[in-house]
């Protein structure tokens, strides 16, 4: 594509950040980052300060007025705030937190209107080109297993609401089996991943989901077991923290450069 695109930003956390750094230093030709969005402004600037160009921030609303892409990066009660204007105006939208999207499948519809693209990236798991041709077939299973360590679950709505002690924890403990329409409201920030691979494949009522944590493991494994007409397979990672949020694979961050180039590339590899 000879036609360059304006990207704006919805958060400039660990993943938000290390997006607006690598646009601005030129990593994704034909991308220009042109705004961002902070609930800390002060802290933002000063980390945008080192960028060579640094995006005006402006407010969640104001983000898709003059930008082709928007990358939605904060969390999930901020979802309709930032991804309502960008299909209205029939922008290409990134949204991080897709578990969101599950209450609001009718921004696809409208998307279909507005002429509006949702683009959802693989985020910290893996496979899901695999996922989505298999599900050209038919698909008979997927399960996701996500073991975590016990400090990056203690803050989930599931653990809290029940109670569940997780300091001290020795042996892995099983969490929650169901689902992946059941497991995105007890860990909304733990299990984008999950909805993800549902709406890959067989749907996110169909798509079946354990959560353990798991004192054994020092890094947030996802196994994914799809049989299927075509082909069975098993895939795992185990994602390395970011150095600014532990809670978050460094891979997160990358998968969005990667979606965003994409979007420009002259050669795509991979469904």
């Amino acid at each position: 594509m000879s036609e360059r695109l304006s990207l704006a930003i919805a958060g400039l956390g660990a993943i938000g950040l290390a997006v607006a750094r690598r646009v601005d230093a030129g990593a994704v030709p034909g991308l220009t980052l042109v705004a961002a969005a902070v609930r800390d402004a002060a802290r933002a600037a000063t980390a945008l300060s080192s960028l060579r160009a640094p995006p005006p921030l402006v407010d969640l609303a104001a983000l898709a007025d003059n930008a082709d892409v928007v990358l939605e990066c904060i969390p999930s009660r901020h979802f309709l705030a930032v991804a309502e204007p960008a299909i209205a105006r029939g922008r290409i939208f990134m949204p991080l937190s897709v578990g969101a999207l599950l209450d609001h499948m009718a921004l696809i519809a409208r998307a279909r209107e507005t002429g509006a693209r949702i683009i959802v990236p693989t985020g910290a798991l893996l496979g899901l080109d695999a996922v989505r041709a298999a599900a050209e077939g038919d698909i008979a299973t997927v399960t996701l297993t996500t073991r975590k360590p016990p400090a990056s679950l203690a803050d989930a709505p599931l653990v809290l609401q029940r109670g569940i002690d997780l300091k001290g924890l020795r042996q892995p403990l099983l969490l929650f089996a169901g689902s992946a329409r059941e497991a995105i409201p007890g860990f909304p920030a733990n299990l984008n991943v999950a909805v993800a691979l549902s709406l890959a494949g067989i749907g996110p009522d169909r798509t079946r989901v354990e959560v353990w944590a798991d004192p054994a493991v020092r890094r947030n494994t996802h196994t994914v077991r799809v049989v299927s007409d075509a082909a069975d397979f098993t895939m795992t990672i185990e994602n390395v923290p970011s150095a600014e949020n532990p809670r978050t694979g460094r891979i997160t961050s990358q998968s969005a450069l990667c979606a965003l180039r994409r979007l420009t590339a002259p050669l795509v590899v991979g469904s």
